[in-house]
């Protein structure tokens, strides 16, 4: 894949420390996140509720993220991505910690709202900064970006799973992990914020977009969002559809199907993670070799595969390889697109297609838990299989072309 030139009023050394510094704040929203999902069963369990409940919350958690991300991306263009991103991680923590300690299911929903709202702020964001070191750079890091979030999702995962065996392994409270995500959360991102660089937000370059110029006061209007915004906002529907439940489910899905405790099903959202974060260390590697259309056009059908081992099979061994299968191919899919939305717009079109995906990620897994109530969670992931199809299907249209490989 050939390299970008570097459009920035970034210096090589500033360059340098705010690829470091993303790379802090991926993993610390990642543990917040993996803390979050893996957490799900226990609080379904203290909290007297049951899969419909979760799906509520996790429904809400999604309106709210979606408001909040049409905020983020715009305050990103206009005032530089660095303050949004790190403030939304201070208000995630705090989320964690109302959810930690809620004593019934009305503040439960609260927390959730508050997670999903200050997630959707920090998400666009800590992606514009992950484009822009793309661009200061020149080269495709935003694979091991995500591959830092998913590393940070395996840690909370693994932080549910220590306290559950400190507990005596029912799992049943998991407050202490979500506090000791919050603490460290925190304690990251006070360090982030001194270390990330001030520097001007880099300017969109590219013909399908209006440059972003956000503190001029002579800035030309912005022309329409290009048509390749949507497909990819419709690709990510769909792949959000599958990671979310992947993330939010998995460990449901691994307890109540294999029929063990929370605290061993916590080890789906373990396996799922881990796998994305190995795919996502090499992805960069693969897309200067491949491209960012290849690597899709592989990982969804990964994806598709998993979930089929998932809906036809209650043995435990088997199931945690579905979702390994799941972690794969998802982990592939995410980086790709939202690094081509910033390329074609900036966080403007970020914002757009970012909300697409976390309507599905947020409020797709509340589907999911209608259907389990109905229908069984097992039967409930025939809905992210089909979804994996379609998102299989649109890897083959326009919706993939990068303009960086042009």
């Amino acid at each position: 894949m050939p390299t970008s030139t570097p459009t920035t009023s970034f210096t090589a050394a500033q360059s340098h420390a705010l690829i470091r510094s993303v790379f802090g704040i991926f993993l610390v929203n990642g543990l917040m996140i993996g803390a979050w999902g893996g957490s799900l069963p226990g609080l379904r369990e203290r909290l007297h509720t049951d899969a419909s409940g979760i799906g509520l919350v996790l429904l809400l958690a999604g309106g709210s993220a979606i408001v909040a991300m049409q905020v983020s991306g715009r305050v990103s263009d206009r005032l530089t991505p660095r303050l949004p991103s790190l403030v939304g991680g201070v208000g995630l923590a705090i989320g964690l910690l109302v959810v930690a300690f809620a004593p019934n299911y009305p503040t439960l929903v609260v927390g959730g709202v508050m997670i999903g709202a200050c997630n959707g702020v920090m998400d666009v964001a800590m992606n514009a900064l992950g484009v822009d070191a793309e661009r200061a750079s020149g080269t495709a890091v935003m694979s091991r970006f995500h591959a830092f979030f998913s590393l940070g999702g395996f840690l909370g995962a693994l932080l549910v799973m220590g306290s559950a065996k400190l507990q005596g392994g029912d799992g049943a409270d998991p407050r202490w992990a979500l506090v000791a995500a919050a603490i460290f959360a925190g304690a990251g991102l006070t360090a982030l914020f001194a270390l990330t660089p001030q520097a001007p937000h880099v300017e969109d370059s590219t013909d399908d977009a209006a440059p972003i110029s956000p503190r001029s006061g002579d800035a030309p209007p912005r022309p329409g969002i290009p048509p390749q915004a949507w497909l990819l906002g419709v690709m990510a529907l769909f792949f959000g559809f599958t990671e979310g439940t992947a993330i939010d489910w998995a460990s449901i899905h691994v307890t109540d199907v294999a029929h063990v405790d929370p605290g061993v099903g916590a080890a789906g959202l373990v396996c799922v993670s881990a796998t994305m974060v190995v795919i996502r260390l090499l992805g960069d590697s693969l897309v200067a070799r491949f491209g960012r259309a290849a690597v899709v056009r592989f990982g969804a059908p990964v994806a598709v595969a998993g979930f089929g081992v998932v809906i036809t099979t209650s043995s435990l061994p088997l199931i945690l390889v579905g979702w390994l299968l799941v972690g794969l191919g998802v982990g592939m899919i995410a980086p790709q697109i939202y690094a081509i939305a910033g390329h074609i717009g900036g966080g403007r079109v970020l914002a757009i297609v970012t909300a697409f995906g976390y309507t599905a990620f947020l409020a797709g897994p509340g589907i999911i838990g209608f259907l389990s109530n109905h229908f069984g969670i097992q039967r409930a992931m025939i809905l992210p299989f089909v979804a994996g199809l379609l998102l299989t299907g649109l890897t083959f249209t326009a919706a993939l072309r990068d303009p960086q490989e042009s």
